[in-house]
């Protein structure tokens, strides 16, 4: 019979479980009935993620409002026979969609190069043998065996456990291991809670296990994750909407301009079909054909700087969107912490309370008290070598070339064997001077393990477990005089002592002996008879530079908020201890968040910093919720259970060392160095990009105005045309891009990190950059049209006057492109020499400027004429006039600031 629908597996007791899928535990599914199972169910594998074609990475660059606007400029210049300059302004087209293609193709390859492409083998009963199979032949019904380093490849109800357990974090975000047994569970029980069950993407680290396959590929947990995360939606990018804006305004402006040109030539009785000609013209010419190219090319050098930095960025336009990110949404267990059992302190009863230092599995570190090493007493080495005796892991060194230490077995153990080679203990000569002859291995009931071992002195049983469950094995406790009886009050002592660790979100375990003890009566026939050593407390402890890297999220307005599948008292305390958590900040369970309404949710996001036993689709309800009040949402995580937020986040950040495929697949950038700091340094890169693009808008749309007002003030004078539209393409395609595709290429200005992020509102240009904006346009339409008209009046020739004032034109641009890099601090320093590509880009745009204005050829191309020398200087200074309104803007701006 084949499994229902939607069972409810971990509730079933296992007999149940076997007798609904037809399958005797002791020997397996028959190979005929797998064969058929596998035809229904297919092989046990999740979908594929469809892989974007180059096609559609290339029709991906060209959607947006301003290609769009460039593309009917084409049209309108091909349909009044300016055929060259519709091919030119296909050229930047294309040239866009080309250079934003090339990189992100660039950072797939680059993504690509971190899969490990791994076989995984599972030990299934079949027949009634044990066999070794491909992890993707697994169907509902298999019976797999488990042992301590597997990993499980399907979701399994267990039919039989001795001392299991699992490593559930990548799935649930516990970063302790998990105790397995049989029994059933609650049918409202928790998935972090279940007991009875095994769930695929997660690996055995201590015991031995038998289960049966209740579900394989997309039917299982980590495949429901998969389909929440394949139906997320993904929302725009702050540069989308901005940019949707933006091309909205130049349409508006466009549509007024055309109107007014025609009006205004209509009413000097010019000839209809001229004017309207003329009026398309200055709508292909307000259009700033430089600007895609720049704003590609600033987000390809912000990807190139964040790679720099360890951040591989799979889509262009998450550059800019982490500049915006107001909220960080990070998982804890690995993202915020080393996902690495670290104990920090010992309480031995007959000797003194000491601090460990160093963090992992690497046995370097002291022993301190009071800030001076304390090398440990004989109560101390008691309780490190019971601890190290009692004990199944060892620590593994690894080969590569960054060195460090891996565990093997239960990282809770292996944090122990840690503890023993940083007091001075050589684990693998005391294993060998006291042999083990008996076990009692862990069990979630008792919470004890016990070992007899032989020593010196004869047997002694050594056991380990929760506070309370060793204290009552206990009669006795261990000081320096020998051991002493353990009173009620002595009792209290170490209780208290106990739950004081354990306020502080440590893993308590407690360590006893029983000298010349047995375990021929089992944990029982130790009562009464144990030793009480002490106590160890075990924490995930913090990455280095992650309260730093909160700290300055801090100073950025940018509020980070822990979101884990661990327990509330332990996700607090890490978040106060990195300074993320401060009192009178509201922390969330997932609970809380079940019986929360949509509205209420969103209203009390800005005040939780800390949701604790979050399931996956609770992740997705916090980040719509935070979206919902207007926040631009990053979501940090490694874990299978994170792909569904970082799918719907405005930026999902996966990490890529320990970070599951499914969180790379769904994230749109990828920590190389699994660093939280290296997420505040992208959005520090993601800001400095975002202040340059807004400096090439500025640069580009006070031109284009200038342009427009200069040719709109001589059809009012009754003056002829100041430029051809060769002129007008040459500057907008040439002299524009040249200086533009440069600025963008501005280091930070130091501040990044010391304002907020821009809201979603703020459009791409507004405030200030308007004011300034019009500023700019003013002066230099009046320095060219001035230029122009005194040149008249001279009666100078027609092409030297034409050519004088677009090359004022051409040094106003240059002049300003100096305006445009603060908006505070003067252009009159050496700070451009930070930017050398700037400083080339204007000997370049020079060069040009010369060549069009004196080498004949061009002069027979764009209808220039040589200019003399004398008015090539008088050209510099009329030119500048737009640097000194800027200035003088500034001066004030700095004296009315507040101080």
């Amino acid at each position: 019979m084949d499994a229902a629908p939607v069972p409810r597996w971990h509730a079933m007791p296992a007999p149940e479980v076997a007798a609904r899928l037809e399958v005797d535990p002791a020997r397996g599914l028959a190979s005929a009935e797998v064969d058929r199972r596998r035809a229904r169910h297919g092989p046990n594998a999740l979908p594929e993620p469809a892989r974007r074609s180059r096609l559609a990475i290339l029709l991906g660059q060209v959607r947006s409002p301003l290609v769009a606007l460039l593309v009917a400029a084409a049209g309108l210049s091909f349909a009044m026979g300016d055929v060259v300059d519709a091919c030119v302004i296909v050229a930047v087209v294309a040239l866009n969609t080309v250079v934003g293609a090339y990189q992100e193709g660039r950072a797939e390859r680059s993504l690509a190069a971190l899969r490990r492409l791994v076989v995984v083998q599972v030990r299934v009963r079949r027949d009634g043998r044990d066999h070794v199979v491909d992890a993707r032949h697994l169907v509902p019904g298999d019976v797999v065996v488990l042992a301590a380093g597997d990993k499980v490849a399907a979701d399994a109800r267990l039919v039989e456990a001795e001392g299991l357990r699992t490593a559930e974090a990548a799935l649930t975000g516990e970063s302790a291991p998990v105790d397995k047994q049989p029994a059933a569970a609650a049918d409202a029980t928790d998935l972090a809670e279940r007991g009875g069950m095994v769930y695929a993407g997660t690996h055995v680290t201590a015991g031995r296990g038998l289960a049966v396959v209740v579900a394989t590929g997309s039917t299982t947990e980590l495949g429901r994750i998969a389909t929440l995360t394949a139906a997320a939606v993904e929302p725009p990018t702050p540069l989308a909407r901005r940019i949707d804006g933006f091309g909205r305004l130049l349409l508006v402006i466009a549509g007024v301009l055309l109107v007014v040109v025609v009006a205004a030539g209509l009413a000097r009785g010019l000839d209809p079909r001229h004017i309207v000609l003329v009026g398309i013209s200055q709508v292909v010419s307000l259009v700033p054909e430089g600007l895609p190219v720049a704003l590609t090319i600033a987000l390809a050098v912000g990807v190139r700087r964040m790679s720099e930095r360890g951040a591989i960025v799979r889509r262009l336009s998450a550059v800019e969107t982490l500049g915006s990110v107001s909220v960080i949404c990070t998982d804890k267990t690995g993202t915020l912490t080393r996902n690495q059992m670290t104990v920090v302190e010992v309480h031995p009863v007959g000797g003194a309370r000491v601090e460990v230092e160093g963090r992992g599995y690497a046995p370097d570190g002291r022993l301190v008290r009071d800030g001076a090493a304390a090398p440990p007493d004989g109560a101390t080495a008691a309780l490190v070598e019971t601890l190290a005796l009692c004990n199944d892991a060892s620590l593994a060194a690894r080969a590569d070339a960054e060195g460090g230490w891996d565990p093997v077995g239960d990282p809770t153990e292996a944090a122990l064997v840690t503890l023993a080679g940083k007091a001075g203990v050589d684990v693998a000569a005391l294993r060998a001077a006291h042999p083990r002859r008996g076990e009692v291995p862990f069990d979630s009931g008792t919470r004890l393990m016990a070992v007899r071992c032989d020593g010196p002195a004869g047997p002694v049983v050594h056991v380990k477990g929760a506070p309370d469950a060793v204290l009552a094995l206990c009669a006795t406790v261990r000081t320096e005089h020998g051991p002493v009886p353990l009173d009620d009050a002595r009792r209290r002592t170490v209780a208290a002592a106990a739950d004081d660790m354990a306020a502080r979100a440590l893993r308590v375990l407690a360590g006893a002996v029983v000298p010349g003890g047995d375990l021929d009566g089992g944990l029982e026939g130790l009562a009464g008879r144990a030793t009480f050593l002490g106590l160890v407390g075990q924490t995930d402890p913090p990455r280095e530079g992650v309260a730093a890297a909160v700290a300055e999220c801090r100073a950025a307005a940018i509020r980070a908020v822990v979101v884990t599948g661990d327990q509330l008292a332990t996700g607090v305390a890490v978040a106060r201890e990195i300074g993320l958590a401060r009192d009178g900040d509201l922390a969330r369970t997932g609970g809380d968040l079940d019986r929360a309404a949509v509205d209420a949710l969103a209203a009390e996001a800005g005040d939780v910093t800390v949701y604790a036993r979050v399931r996956p689709e609770q992740k997705l309800r916090i980040v719509e919720a935070l979206q919902a009040r207007g926040e631009v949402v990053a979501m940090t995580g490694d874990g299978v259970n994170d792909a569904p937020a970082l799918a719907r986040a405005d930026v999902g950040v996966a990490m890529g060392r320990s970070g599951t495929e499914a969180a790379r697949e769904a994230s749109k950038v990828v920590l190389t160095d699994d660093d939280f700091a290296t997420i505040v340094a992208a959005v520090r890169e993601g800001r400095i990009v975002g202040r340059n693009l807004r400096k090439a808008i500025l640069l580009q749309v006070s031109t284009s105005i200038a342009e427009v007002l200069v040719l709109l003030g001589a059809i009012a004078l009754g003056m002829p045309l100041p430029f051809t539209a060769a002129m007008i393409l040459w500057n907008n395609v040439v002299t524009e891009t040249v200086i533009t595709i440069n600025l963008v290429l501005e280091p930070g200005e130091g501040d990044e990190m010391r304002a907020p992020p821009p809201p979603l509102s703020e459009p791409l240009m507004g405030g200030t950059a308007l004011w300034r904006a019009a500023l700019m346009s003013l002066t230099i339409a009046g320095a060219v049209l001035g230029f122009y008209a005194w040149h008249l009046d001279r009666g100078m020739p027609l092409a030297v006057t034409q050519t004088a004032a677009f090359t004022v034109l051409a040094v106003c641009e240059w002049f300003n492109v100096l305006n445009v890099r603060s908006a505070r601090h003067t252009a009159l320093d050496r700070s451009i020499l930070r930017n050398p590509w700037l400083v080339g880009g204007l000997v370049v745009a020079n060069l040009l400027q010369a060549a069009v204005v004196f080498l004949p050829p061009l002069q027979a191309v764009f209808r220039t004429a040589p200019l003399p020398l004398v008015e090539v200087f008088a050209i510099g200074a009329v030119g500048s006039l737009v640097l000194w309104a800027e200035e003088a803007r500034k001066w004030f701006a700095r004296r009315n600031a507040p101080r």
